[in-house]
């Protein structure tokens, strides 16, 4: 089989996902049309952010409605996909030096089902999630991306879920425009994953703003990961390059499109 492209997707708002018809899911829908029905859904989401690396290995994961404070019809939607026991086990064999565990319990975040259900909305796709290990250098996630990259041979399709700017604190929910600073550092991280410079994206905190569009770190690894199983020759596609709420990016990433 081909190679399969990887993904960043924006999920920002989960109030989003009752929206079917608004610019970001029609934007993640367009993209899924382009895309070669993958075998099996690797997702990286900021929501499974944990002092031990996991991989789910339920044949049937439950839903995880993992916020409050939301509207009832939130905590109504289904993305009835599958487990994969098998996609599990080959990730436990590829990470096994790292310490992963199976984790038969763990469900499906809503960083994973606010994105897939417009990329995928049939949810006949099987979908195994990987846990972000806490307090990790960056040399470490690369290296875990990296190991996983062969699974793009391998019919798997790579999902990360996060937001590249993500500053909660700074919200606002009735609108407005973006914050000057997270415009800049959204423009700059932009630039620099055009250019593929995994080493200036992996060392963000160093650029203008960094503290205040990345408080905290989980909404912005699964970018480190899809980027680095980026090769050098793949096309780099940016879509849904916008700031919502005032504080949070939408902006998601396509490599290796056809």
């Amino acid at each position: 089989m081909n190679k399969l492209p990887v993904l960043f997707l924006g999920h920002g708002n989960p109030m989003n996902v009752l929206e079917p018809d608004n610019r970001f899911n029609r934007a993640i829908a367009d993209i899924g049309r382009t895309l070669p029905k993958p075998k099996a859904i690797l997702m990286i989401s900021a929501h499974w952010y944990d002092e031990q690396l996991q991989v789910s290995s339920s044949p049937n994961p439950p839903m995880i409605y993992d916020f409050y404070g939301f509207p009832e019809s939130l905590y109504q939607v289904e993305y009835p996909a599958k487990g994969d026991v098998q996609l599990a086990q080959t990730i436990s064999e590829l990470l096994h030096d790292d310490g992963i565990v199976q984790n038969g319990e763990q469900g499906f975040d809503h960083g994973m089902w606010t994105t897939l259900k417009y990329l995928y909305p049939n949810a006949d796709i099987p979908v195994v999630q990987l846990s972000i290990k806490r307090h990790q250098p960056m040399a470490w996630h690369i290296a875990i991306a990296q190991k996983l990259k062969a699974l793009r041979s391998q019919g798997v399709l790579i999902v990360g879920s996060g937001n590249i700017v993500h500053n909660l604190r700074a919200v606002q929910f009735r609108g407005g425009q973006a914050y000057e600073w997270a415009s800049e550092f959204q423009h700059t991280i932009n630039q620099t994953i055009l250019a593929k410079d995994l080493h200036t994206l992996a060392n963000y905190h160093t650029l203008p703003h960094a503290s205040l569009a990345v408080p905290t770190e989980e909404h912005y690894l699964p970018l480190i990961y899809i980027m680095a199983m980026a090769d050098g020759d793949e096309k780099m596609m940016i879509f849904n390059d916008e700031i919502d709420i005032a504080s949070i990016s939408m902006t998601s990433v396509a490599v290796g499109l056809p």
